[in-house]
């Protein structure tokens, strides 16, 4: 009996601490105070107009205040929020580029999964389009695929920099379609532009409402869209999917985290705060002028793509030789 008593005892012990932390108080009043949102880019991007587009429509029930730290991919701004206070009050935003990065980077600062706490994918893009110079004769991307098949190597691509969303998108396509093109890497999407205007590169794939207005100004040509479905705003441009390169599909996503160790009530506060924002007319009129498609996953769905991603990249960049450096 006293052995039996022990044993129960020490069973109890073990058992208590996580009895605790599932437990463990929840504010009944959160948010209290604003919540800082650290936003992995410089001010003016898309992070921004997604953190602010939602801010307004909540704010009536919480405060977000924006706190951008551009650099090294996000890395900077996903670090910081790693290594943050978990009480709900420091968030961050991110896109797909935080799938990548543990791929691409040997010392990485943190766990892309285990120091994280995923909130919800609050939107994908529209797709990417790929354009090509006008000097390029391909009007489809079955006449470029033999174009680049006929001279392997010749034609290059930009994108804003090596391991970077535009990067992976053009290697995804290379690999789908057997093609072998030479990437040029920029430090950005604005410093691709002026060289693929001039024909110092060939094509690039890259964000669909930066590229439009040198679409219809027929400085680019567009040949297609990375996501299965037609662009509203392109509706004559077909998918790549559609035009022979099947299976294929490239979307960038944005998402919300909190620090590792959060309580799961917050995230799901505020992933049914956000996707409830995003049930408003107006929001998703705006964000279909920006190009976001709207998704407001569950912190599990979050969790679920972000893993699928990671193993998606690793296998690409096995497949094409790049190497964490």
């Amino acid at each position: 009996m006293l052995l039996f008593m022990k044993r129960l005892w020490f069973v109890a012990a073990i058992a208590w601490p996580v009895c605790v932390a599932a437990q463990q108080p929840v504010a009944q009043d959160y948010p209290s105070k604003p919540i800082r949102v650290i936003v992995a880019a410089i001010a003016g991007g898309p992070f921004d107009y997604i953190t602010r587009t939602l801010g307004r429509n909540m704010q009536n029930v919480m405060t977000l205040v924006l706190d951008n730290r551009g650099g090294a991919g996000g890395m900077v701004a996903t670090d910081l929020v790693a290594k943050a206070q978990p009480d709900g009050y420091t968030m961050l935003i991110q896109s797909s580029s935080h799938a990548i990065l543990p791929v691409i980077t040997k010392n990485l600062p943190y766990d892309a999964v285990k120091d994280l706490a995923p909130i919800t994918m609050i939107a994908t893009s529209v797709g990417f389009l790929m354009v090509v110079n006008p000097g390029i004769p391909a009007r489809t991307v079955q006449e470029f695929i033999a174009a680049a098949k006929a001279q392997p190597g010749k034609l290059s691509f930009g994108s804003a920099g090596v391991g970077n969303v535009m990067h992976f998108a053009a290697e995804m396509f290379n690999s789908m379609a057997d093609t072998r093109t030479t990437h040029i890497p920029y430090k950005g999407v604005a410093q691709v532009l002026p060289d693929l205007i001039g024909g110092r590169v060939d094509f690039t794939f890259g964000p669909p409402t930066t590229l439009l207005p040198h679409v219809k100004s027929e400085k680019l040509r567009a040949l297609g869209i990375t996501a299965k479905k037609r662009w509203s705003e392109l509706p004559e441009v077909p998918t790549i999917d559609e035009q022979g390169v099947k299976g294929y599909q490239y979307l960038v996503w944005y998402g919300f985290w909190f620090p590792g160790g959060t309580p799961n009530q917050y995230a799901t506060r505020m992933r049914n705060e956000m996707a409830k924002a995003l049930e408003d007319p107006e929001v998703r009129r705006s964000f279909a002028e920006q190009g976001f498609v709207p998704v407001a996953s569950t912190p599990a769905e979050f969790t679920k793509s972000i893993l699928a991603d990671i193993e998606a990249n690793k296998r690409l960049a096995a497949r094409i030789g790049l190497k964490p450096e």
